[in-house]
C-alpha cells in the first residue's frame, strides 16, 4: 500500500491526496504537523519538507514527480496526456505554475508584510492572464480533468486565505476554480484545516 506523509495545510501535499483520491485506490496519508516534524522524513527527503510518498522500497518527494508516478501506476482516469506531444506541453505548464504561482507562496505564509504583497499581486496578475480560457473550454487542456487543473486547484482553494484580491474580469477562473472544488475527490482530499480556509 502506498503511504503519503502529507502537510495538512500544504498546498503540495494537498495535489498530491487529490490525485490519490482521483484514483480512488487503497492508500494511507500520514498527517505531518509542519511545526513538529518526524525525525524520519528528514531521513526520507533530504530537503525535510513534505509531500513523501512511500511504497515498499521506493521513497519519492516532490508533488510533481509524485502525482506522474501514481498516475503511472494506476492509468485510470489517466490525468497527464498519452500523447508525447501533449503531455510535454503539460509538463511545461506544470513547471510554470511552480515558477510563477507556488514559487510566491512561502513569501505569503512566512515572508515580511512587503514580500508577501509583492507576491500577492504576482500570484493575482499571472492567475489574470490565464483567466480568460475559462470562458471557452471547462478545464486547464479543455474538456479532460487533467494534472494541470490538480496542480492549479490547491491555489485556487487558498486565495481568500492568502488575500489574493482578484479582479472582476477572472470571472471565468473563479467559475472554474467551483468546478474543481465541486469534485467529489477534491472534496475528499480536504483536510479539516483546508476546509476552514474558505468560508
Amino acid at each position: 500500500m502506498m503511504t503519503l506523509y502529507s502537510g495538512t495545510t500544504c498546498p503540495f501535499s494537498h495535489r498530491c491526496r487529490i490525485v490519490l483520491f482521483e484514483k480512488g485506490m487503497d492508500f494511507q496519508i500520514v498527517d505531518v504537523d509542519m511545526y513538529n516534524k518526524p525525525e524520519d522524513l528528514a531521513v526520507m527527503n533530504p530537503y525535510n519538507r513534505v509531500p513523501v510518498l512511500v511504497e515498499r522500497d521506493l521513497i519519492l518527494y516532490e508533488a510533481n514527480i509524485i502525482n506522474e508516478y501514481i498516475d503511472d501506476r494506476f492509468p485510470h482516469p489517466q490525468l497527464m496526456p498519452a500523447d508525447p506531444v501533449m503531455r510535454a506541453r503539460a509538463r511545461l505548464f506544470l513547471h510554470r505554475f511552480e515558477q510563477e504561482l507556488y514559487a510566491h507562496v512561502e513569501a505569503i505564509e512566512r515572508g515580511s508584510q512587503k514580500n508577501a504583497d509583492k507576491a500577492r499581486v504576482i500570484i493575482r496578475d499571472n492567475l489574470s492572464t490565464i483567466a480568460p480560457v475559462f470562458g471557452r473550454q471547462k478545464f486547464m487542456l479543455g474538456d479532460e480533468f487533467s494534472m494541470l487543473d490538480v496542480a492549479i486547484a490547491p491555489l485556487l482553494w487558498r486565495l481568500d486565505y492568502y488575500d489574493v484580491q482578484m479582479p472582476k474580469q477572472t470571472v471565468p477562473l473563479m467559475k472554474y476554480a467551483e468546478r474543481l472544488f465541486s469534485r467529489q475527490a477534491f472534496i475528499e482530499a480536504l483536510t479539516p484545516s483546508e476546509k476552514v480556509m474558505r468560508k
